[in-house]
């Protein structure tokens, strides 16, 4: 990958795909089949890269002595593999080089797109679109797939800063490790629309609806020694 292309658009893999060309669905298995709302949960390849390539937060779960540990981290997909981003340091990082085959682990990541408010308390709930991977955590050791790595979670979360900042040197990638999760047992759950109320309650004197969330964008603050006349970037300012 070039420092000009944007995560999920490489030449990997971008999975397996029906006669007529569209991409087929993942694979329902015991893990990723839902025990509620089944009706939210789909398997579809598509809607999965959709919901992650609009993240780059994502939660890695695994089991330390004996314990589950979640850490928030970044993360960026590269056809089907996500790439999540950690120190050398870090302790999953760590067993995911040392444990074989790789460390067990599994990834979410989670959009909320709504505060759905109900007449009811209870049938108070939220809009939002997750992702749920299970896998074996590798550590990636090849030079160029790290820097490919690196440099798709970096435009992951800013499009067109790889161009526009300089690549990390030795002692920076050396302090840098990244993780691989293959995507293969994946699912995705969307809730959308308005409350779901007992029809015994629509009369009662309340609001209900949908209040929307959706990320947002301040103004870009220069650092405190940025050189005077430096513009802001277009990236910064379109988005």
């Amino acid at each position: 990958m070039t420092s000009s292309e944007s995560a999920g658009t490489t030449g990997e893999p971008a999975g397996e795909t029906t006669d007529g060309g569209a991409a087929s669905p993942y694979a329902r298995t015991p893990r990723t089949a839902p025990a509620r709302a089944r009706e939210r949960v789909t398997y579809d390849r598509e809607l999965v890269h959709a919901i992650l390539d609009d993240g780059y937060v994502c939660h890695l779960g695994f089991v330390r002595d004996g314990a589950p540990v979640v850490l928030p981290t970044l993360y960026a997909r590269v056809g089907e593999r996500l790439y999540i981003h950690g120190s050398t340091g870090s302790r999953p990082l760590r067993e995911a080089c040392d444990t074989d085959p790789g460390l067990p682990a599994c990834v979410t990541v989670t959009h909320v797109d709504g505060l759905v408010l109900a007449k009811s308390a209870f049938h108070h709930s939220i809009n939002y679109r997750t992702v749920v991977a299970h896998g074996i955590a590798h550590q990636v050791t090849d030079h160029e797939e790290r820097i490919q790595a690196l440099d798709a979670i970096v435009e992951s979360v800013v499009p067109g800063r790889v161009a526009d900042s300089r690549g990390a040197n030795a002692k920076e990638l050396a302090a840098t490790a990244v993780i691989r999760v293959d995507l293969e047992e994946v699912s995705a759950k969307v809730r959308a629309g308005g409350p779901n109320d007992e029809p015994e309650d629509l009369a009662l004197p309340y609001w209900t609806g949908v209040l929307p969330v959706a990320p947002t964008y301040g103004t870009p603050i220069p650092a405190d020694d940025l050189s005077p006349g430096t513009p802001v970037p277009g990236y910064l300012t379109t988005r």
